[in-house]
């Protein structure tokens, strides 16, 4: 069951949804969901250092560079790339409760995709929300950390999971901070 306006707050307001910092309901929450600002940590790729990813061998460190950008300051996507970019917010989950992640339609209409395929939030997820954000338009895109980029809506599940996120060995982003690699290679980090 998607939550309205009126529950997102009231789980937020009661911690059972932690967002850090506490959203402006009056800008950023929507009738089924809340958005997000972009972050001010990224992480570009730095094509010319390896020819190719072979997952098995693993990802190459070097694969990508973080950048910190000020605030108020641009970051530019150039067409056809794709870097890694983090929200501005905290997010922590319960364990009855998945978010989906979406774009923003006004960013998708000048070519902004946030999301490659990390959709689903999974219930007990904690840390900040690593994007996909990747330019499919012609001319560069200048986006400012703080500024909404994406939405969340929130789905209440029918019981809690026996593994929520943050519980389960396998899971590889737990507490992440910032705009994260791939760690696509790692198999087992208990």
């Amino acid at each position: 069951m998607l939550l309205s306006d009126k529950d997102i707050r009231r789980n937020i307001k009661q911690k059972n949804i932690i967002i850090k910092p506490i959203p402006d309901f009056s800008t950023q929450l929507g009738p089924c969901s809340l958005d997000l600002r972009l972050g001010t940590n990224f992480r570009v790729f730095e094509y010319t250092v390896t020819p190719y990813i072979d997952i098995q061998k693993g990802v190459p460190s070097e694969l990508t560079r973080p950048i910190k950008i000020p605030n108020n300051v641009p970051f530019t996507v150039q067409p056809g790339e794709l870097v890694l970019a983090s929200t501005a917010e905290w997010i922590e989950l319960p364990d009855n409760i998945a978010a989906r992640l979406e774009g923003r339609s006004s960013l998708g209409r000048i070519g902004i995709i946030v999301h490659a395929t990390a959709q689903l939030i999974p219930p007990g997820w904690r840390g900040n929300l690593v994007l996909e954000l990747s330019n499919i338009a012609r001319l560069p895109v200048a986006l400012y950390p703080g500024m909404r980029v994406c939405a969340l809506s929130f789905e209440e599940m029918t019981s809690n999971a026996e593994t929520p996120y943050y519980k389960n060995k396998m899971a590889k982003y737990v507490n992440q901070k910032g705009s994260v690699a791939s760690k696509i290679d790692k198999k087992d980090l208990s």
